[in-house]
């Protein structure tokens, strides 16, 4: 039975054939286009025998939003592509799905958001990490009430990204990597503001970089310390270290008023019988892998078709969900390279 929702992909490249392969999986999308500034060296007969079903090889961008099957485009390109692309297929009546970083500046998000509204589409914003096992089961813990109130939390992003990965060739590069947090560290911050919740005030970031060859190549400095305060008064803490010479690590350390949250062990006062001297462990799976073909895109998607199938707006990466992400992941960015406290307010001047 054919599916309701047929993707165009815009951009063939590390993160497009895991987008392909989880919008495959999915009970209500497809892909059947592809457009790439490659397109003469790519094979429709080669993604058909990849994939399983027919893509059509667009060269132009404006062509593929043309295809009249195609209701749905998924943005992987480079991210200072986003706004432009964005904008057109959102004005086309096409649904998206964008990944991150939604776009360079938070100018550009503002564009990309007030097209999706102007033209009644919905999109998606690849902050999948919410997804992931691990913070599907930290926010189930957090609702159960097993932390109480958590006034600080830090959730940090560890990952050497160098040669070793194809993304690194323009990463490097402040067009289109931008900043540590913007490039990477993102996930992070995301995941931290959603287990926090609440309204950010400020924030105040500092900046660094390794003196190793291989991380000077960057255009931007690579390791970024942003410190969150919220409007109630808690606090928050994200780490973003492009830089680093160690296994990929996601740490999350929550503290609440009736309990921590640490990785994936925890310690609760709802518990009587737990002793005070260790921690329980959760068996769940975390977030261990920079690699985009580990990532949960294809519950993410799903999600994402069904409520476009049921003309509601999705729930955890909306594109107005994630503008909010963005809004703070810009003002620690301005705070960085001004050396100053940065109201989010002044964001919204």
């Amino acid at each position: 039975m054919s599916k309701p929702f047929k993707v165009g992909v815009a951009g063939y490249g590390w993160a497009a054939t895991a987008h392909i392969d989880a919008i495959r999986h999915t009970r209500l999308g497809d892909v059947c286009a592809v457009y790439s500034s490659r397109a003469s060296s790519l094979s429709a007969a080669e993604l058909e025998a990849k994939y399983g079903v027919p893509v059509r090889i667009y060269g132009s961008y404006e062509a593929m939003l043309e295809d009249p099957e195609v209701n749905v485009v998924d943005i992987t390109s480079y991210p200072s592509q986003h706004r432009q692309q964005a904008v057109a297929a959102a004005r086309a009546g096409k649904h998206l799905i964008i990944e991150k970083p939604l776009a360079m500046s938070l100018e550009d998000c503002r564009a990309i958001l007030d097209a999706v509204e102007a033209a009644g589409v919905q999109a998606c914003v690849c902050f999948e990490c919410r997804f992931s096992g691990q913070f599907q089961t930290t926010r189930k813990l957090i609702a159960e009430g097993l932390l109480g109130r958590i006034h600080y939390g830090e959730i940090d992003y560890y990952h050497g990204v160098g040669p070793w990965y194809g993304q690194f060739r323009w990463n490097i590069k402040k067009e289109n990597g931008g900043s540590s947090l913007l490039s990477a560290g993102c996930h992070a911050l995301d995941a931290l503001l959603m287990c926090m919740g609440g309204e950010v005030d400020s924030v105040t970031s500092y900046a660094t970089g390794s003196e190793n060859a291989t991380f000077r190549q960057y255009e931007y400095p690579t390791t970024a310390v942003n410190l969150i305060r919220f409007k109630d008064g808690r606090i928050g803490k994200t780490a973003s270290v492009l830089d680093c010479w160690q296994p990929y690590y996601f740490h999350t350390h929550l503290v609440g008023s009736e309990g921590s949250l640490l990785d994936n062990k925890f310690y609760t006062t709802r518990f009587g019988a737990l002793k005070k001297d260790g921690w329980s462990h959760l068996h769940m799976s975390m977030m261990d892998s920079g690699d985009v073909a580990d990532h949960p895109y294809q519950v993410q998607f799903d999600a994402f078709f069904e409520a476009l199938a049921e003309g509601r707006r999705m729930e955890l990466t909306s594109l107005q969900e994630a503008y909010k992400s963005f809004e703070v992941i810009f003002a620690c960015d301005r705070s960085a390279a001004e050396g100053r406290e940065v109201k989010i307010a002044e964001m919204r001047a």
